[in-house]
Formats: structure tokens, C-alpha cells, sequence
């Protein structure tokens, strides 16, 4: 059995007969926690599984130029969390059809309504840099996960991947290497200090 086939039955088996199971899926930026989850979808019974993303909660750049958190999008303080909280309250409980944001970042904004978790989904494979961060408000998401994984990844790896990440949207490299050093390093540095302990810890190679 492959490895991410191994995550996923031990995902199965902690479900049980739940109607409903919140698995975390954390790491830092660039560590391929979207593709991931999108691989142990895929893995789980056909049409009961659906990725949440957690950057569809990105507060837009009108309020974070406001609050002159632009320069930090990203982190932790520029994300809707009471709204994100709210959505995982709803799914945990059982909710039908309830519609989800998703983040573009080819527009840098988030979509409204661009996804729904129907009433047959069981596994809902929430993704996101901060979901085992220990800090509150975060800490307070721990309760509502059945299942967490962390996703580790090489601090160098993770910077070669970002600057190709902004560099494939438009940024140039002097830019680019401006941002990640500033920016997204700092929210690196930041999920490794300051995360409880997971359900399990994977490689970055899955």
C-alpha cells in the first residue's frame, strides 16, 4: 500500500461511523498541502470527501490596506477567523449544502460561494497553514478536528517553491525574492515555533 493510500485508510478508520469527519491537513507555505488533500480525496470513496480551504478566508486587499496589514497578507491576523470558525462549526454539525469560499490567487481575492459541501460528504479535508497553530484564536480549531496531519517540507525546498510560486504570478525576481524573504519566510518560521502536536507528520514527497 502506497503511503498516501496508508493516510487515507487510517483517515477511514478514525471516522468510523461518524456522519462527518473534520481532518486538518497544516504545514507551512509551499509545503503541498493542497495537493495533498486533493490526492486523499480522490483516495476516499467516490463523491464523500471535499477539500476546504482555509485561504478562502484571506481578508481582500481593500480591508488589509485599511488596517495597513498588507504587507503581512498571509499571516495569521489577516484571515477572517470568527467567519472560518464558523464554517467548520457548520460543517462539524452536520449542515447540508453549505457554501464555501475559495481563494483565487490569479485575482489575489477570494470567491464567494465557490464550493459546497453537500449533505452526502463525510470526510471534509480542511487545508491551511494555521491549523495547528497554538495561539489563540487558532488553538480553539483543535476541538473540532477528528484527525490532523502536518505536512514538513525542507526550509530551502519551501523557498525555491515560493519564489517559483510568485514568480508564475507575475511578480518580478528581485520582487519575488523581496516577498518571500519578508513575508512568507516569517509564516514559515512561525508554523514551525508555534504548532501543537499532530495526528501524524508527513513528508513533503507524498
Amino acid at each position: 500500500m502506497s503511503e498516501i493510500a496508508t493516510i487515507a485508510a487510517a483517515i477511514f478508520k478514525r471516522a468510523g461511523k461518524a456522519h462527518r469527519c473534520l481532518v486538518a491537513i497544516a504545514g507551512p507555505p509551499g509545503a503541498g498541502k493542497s495537493t495533498l488533500a486533493t490526492a486523499l480525496r480522490d483516495l476516499l470513496p467516490e463523491g464523500t470527501a471535499e477539500v476546504v480551504p482555509m485561504d478562502g478566508f484571506h481578508y481582500d486587499d481593500v480591508i488589509l490596506n485599511q488596517r495597513g496589514q498588507r504587507s503581512r497578507k498571509g499571516a495569521p491576523e489577516t484571515f477572517d477567523f470568527a467567519g472560518f470558525e464558523a464554517l467548520l462549526k457548520r460543517i462539524k454539525s452536520g449542515e447540508p449544502d453549505i457554501a464555501i469560499p475559495v481563494f483565487d490567487r490569479s485575482m489575489e481575492l477570494s470567491r464567494a460561494a465557490a464550493s459546497v459541501i453537500s449533505a452526502d460528504v463525510k470526510f471534509v479535508l480542511v487545508e491551511g497553514n494555521y491549523l495547528l497553530l497554538d495561539e489563540e484564536p487558532w488553538a480553539r480549531l483543535g476541538a473540532l478536528f477528528d484527525f490532523s496531519i502536518f505536512v514538513d517540507a525542507n526550509r530551502a525546498e519551501l523557498e525555491r517553491r515560493l519564489l517559483s510560486r510568485w514568480s508564475e504570478h507575475g511578480k518580478s525576481d528581485e520582487d519575488a525574492r523581496t516577498w518571500v524573504a519578508s513575508n512568507d519566510l516569517p509564516n514559515v518560521e512561525r508554523v514551525y515555533a508555534h504548532r501543537r502536536a499532530p495526528d501524524l507528520i508527513v513528508g513533503d514527497h507524498i
